[in-house]
């Protein structure tokens, strides 16, 4: 291949004859595919004559004797520039991590590479590489998900908060803002919050609010209550109830001469909204109004 096929090609510039030559080379395939995945990449924006003013005023007195380039050479130059550009953006393309959300009132399943599952909870999301997987199962959560592992190299789920390892098993990890609960379901879990591991056997919890670690009593399902359509919840503060409502419906609430640091132990459908403000406001004795996508509970007026 002539060592100016590549600088041609790129301007346009090839022949009928010479870009049938070009296209039997052996690198030509390689750079069609660059080439493609470098005609998505947008430039920053870039003021030239802000920049030619600013490079004058630097320069002017103090340039240097200057030995013009050949224009051809100096396209060259121009075009292996672009080249380099090209190939890094391609490889920056193709190592980006697989990721899945979810918004308010959505759940969605996730199938990795090793056909372990994640179910995401409403207002979730997860992500992991799937070229490295082979070499690193890791997966990095925001919010809530329920996994079902397939045996295998260690596998691991990191939070904000803390992380969870384990080989092959099924768990439940919540993440939320001062909020951090892992549930083991089958196998063994290892959680690390605050630097400190705790061993987690099927049937038991480790459960943290505000960065203190909370007494947890054994889950009574072999899987999460939201997992059927229930959020359940034991000793937990109203606050963190109230917000998994609006996950749960994609609405507001408010509260008026409400304690939201009320210790709350219940559960709440996730598909019926009427039944679940009911089953969140009797026993925390409060009222409640609905106004299109708005829910205000407020204190009961006393005696």
């Amino acid at each position: 291949m002539q060592e100016n096929y590549l600088a041609k090609w790129l301007s346009g510039e090839l022949s009928e004859q010479e870009l049938a030559e070009f296209k039997k080379s052996a690198e030509y395939a390689s750079y069609q595919k660059l080439k493609e995945v470098s005609s998505n990449l947008k430039a920053p924006e870039f003021d030239v004559d802000q920049a030619l003013t600013q490079l004058t005023e630097e320069r002017i007195g103090n340039a240097p004797k200057v030995i013009a380039l050949n224009p051809f050479k100096k396209f060259l130059r121009v075009a292996a520039a672009i080249a380099v550009l090209i190939a890094g953006s391609y490889f920056y393309v193709s190592t980006l991590d697989e990721s899945v959300a979810t918004q308010f009132a959505e759940r969605s399943e996730v199938v990795l590479p090793d056909n372990s599952e994640i179910v995401l909870n409403a207002g979730s999301s997860v992500s992991y590489s799937e070229k490295k997987w082979d070499k690193e199962r890791n997966v990095a959560l925001k919010g809530e998900a329920f996994f079902k592992v397939a045996k295998g190299k260690k596998f691991t789920v990191s939070t904000e908060q803390g992380t969870v390892t384990v080989l092959g098993t099924q768990f439940n990890v919540e993440n939320r803002e001062g909020f951090f609960e892992v549930t083991c379901f089958e196998g063994l879990v290892s959680v690390t919050f605050d630097g400190i591991e705790t061993k987690l056997p099927a049937g038991s919890s480790f459960m943290a609010i505000n960065g203190q670690v909370m007494d947890t009593s054994a889950p009574t399902t072999s899987q999460p209550t939201w997992m059927n359509n229930e959020s359940s919840f034991e000793r937990i503060p109203l606050s963190y109830v109230l917000n998994e409502l609006e996950r749960q419906y994609n609405i507001e609430v408010n509260t008026e001469n409400v304690d939201k640091n009320l210790l709350f132990t219940g559960t709440f459908s996730n598909t019926d909204l009427k039944m679940a403000l009911k089953s969140i406001s009797t026993p925390s004795r409060m009222n409640y109004k609905i106004e299109g996508d708005n829910v205000l509970f407020y204190a009961e007026k006393t005696p």
